[in-house]
């Protein structure tokens, strides 16, 4: 038995396709094929179930599975080892953000980061939470930026900043001359949303004690863009709710409809989340000293309220 041989199996558990598998690991088909098939002859037992299309994981096959993961990240961990006994921060690694957070954060941090280590390789996706929960418990994902409190058992969280809710509310609607506005003064039925799926559409959800099924009668928009939610309340379509660092990009005339919240201001907690396994946190914890240094001198605010992400009232 090899590690090799477990890196194929789970290769093949994820992607339940020998072609693809084998792709995905660098390796011809027939290679992986017999390294799998040479595993199950040594164990005496079929891992596979190669009769059904996708193929299928016998029940022996998912214990085998569930612990050839933790003897991969075992030994995946004494490279860590020694890389932190040597002081080396440097290799690939994949981070994953969320796509109301990419934007605006990662032009923020991202060429400090790789000025200061330059022997990280670091590949980002924006990706849903959902996928990079999924992704990080795969191991395809090193770390993900996400809004948290998620409450995962195998994931750790690592809060970076907390960005507070700002209202955008323009001349014609019915809070335009409020000097400060609160929750209460909010209308979920007044609000423009991002698409299903956006934790921040969630936040403003739970903020306005909404059920989560909305009945959008009049439209309902499949847009994952503040910039478009901005335009759309400027037709006079409603107000809508914006991540403060998305404020500081807007330009003079449309800055004069922002209504930032009383104290404590409504805000998501963004965090830097990881495997509990805590593989190449050397890397993770210098990602996240960066990204809270740079976002420390642009959110000022101190007294604020979490939202969370979750379907929490």
């Amino acid at each position: 038995m090899t590690i090799t041989q477990l890196q194929y199996v789970l290769a093949v558990a994820e992607y339940q396709n020998f072609t693809l598998a084998a792709e995905k690991s660098f390796v011809t088909q027939p290679t992986l094929s017999m390294q799998v098939q040479k595993l199950e002859d040594e164990l005496d037992v079929l891992i596979f179930d190669r009769g059904k299309k996708p193929i299928g994981i016998t029940e022996v096959g998912k214990k085998i599975v569930a612990q050839a993961k933790n003897i991969v990240n075992e030994a995946e961990r004494i490279k860590d080892i020694v890389d932190q006994e040597k002081g080396f921060i440097g290799g690939d690694f994949t981070l994953g953000i969320i796509p109301t957070v990419m934007p605006t954060l990662l032009p923020m941090f991202l060429k400090t980061f790789i000025n200061k280590y330059p022997k990280v390789n670091l590949i980002i996706k924006e990706q849903s939470t959902e996928q990079m929960i999924r992704n990080i418990q795969d191991g395809h994902l090193d770390a993900a930026i996400a809004a948290t409190p998620l409450e995962i058992e195998f994931i750790k969280e690592r809060p970076l900043y907390y960005e507070p809710f700002v209202g955008y509310v323009p001349r014609n609607h019915r809070l335009a001359n409020a000097s400060q506005i609160t929750p209460s003064d909010l209308d979920i039925n007044d609000i423009l949303l991002l698409q299903d799926g956006h934790c921040f559409r969630d936040g403003v959800i739970n903020l306005c004690k909404a059920p989560r099924n909305l009945n959008e009668e009049h439209f309902k928009l499949q847009s994952g863009s503040f910039e478009t939610l901005v335009n759309l309340a400027n037709e006079g379509l409603g107000m809508t709710l914006l991540p403060y660092l998305n404020t500081l990009e807007l330009d003079d005339e449309k800055r004069k409809n922002l209504k930032y919240f009383q104290e404590p201001s409504p805000a998501r907690e963004v965090s830097l989340i990881y495997h509990k396994s805590e593989l190449k946190i050397q890397i993770t914890e210098a990602l996240k000293d960066v990204i809270s240094s740079v976002v420390r001198g642009a959110i000022t605010f101190q007294d604020v309220k979490i939202i969370s992400p979750l379907n929490k009232k």
